[in-house]
């Protein structure tokens, strides 16, 4: 399937191919559990995740080991995606930021990212 999704203010805009999405993942990570952001369980490699629109309108925020690049509108300020350090241009993307998708009623898995090593 192609999902498409943008931020709040449409600035930026993204599309990626995935089988049907069930399950999402929730990290209880500081700054994750602050955005409060439903996450895709699975990584889109550049194949399957394109910015369609507004790439020069994100910004980086980078906590603690910088191993994730929180990417961000510079207009709305929502999170759209991320990828990281050991796995760039592999992106895990914000459920609600997708078109005709209701994350909330998505299996949710914990992730533990507050004690991960």
């Amino acid at each position: 399937m192609k999902y498409k999704g943008s931020c709040h203010c449409e600035a930026i805009q993204f599309e990626f191919e995935s089988e049907e999405i069930n399950t999402a993942l929730q990290c209880n990570c500081s700054i994750c559990i602050r955005k409060n952001a439903i996450m895709s369980k699975q990584t889109f490699a550049p194949s399957e995740f394109q910015v369609l629109k507004g790439y020069e309108n994100l910004s980086t925020y980078h906590w603690g080991d910088h191993d994730v690049n929180h990417y961000f509108c510079k207009t709305c300020g929502i999170y759209p995606f991320h990828d990281t350090s050991y796995e760039p241009g592999k992106y895990r993307v914000n459920l609600g930021c997708v078109s005709n998708l209701e994350p909330g009623e998505l299996n949710i898995v914990s992730f533990d990212g507050r004690n991960e090593l």
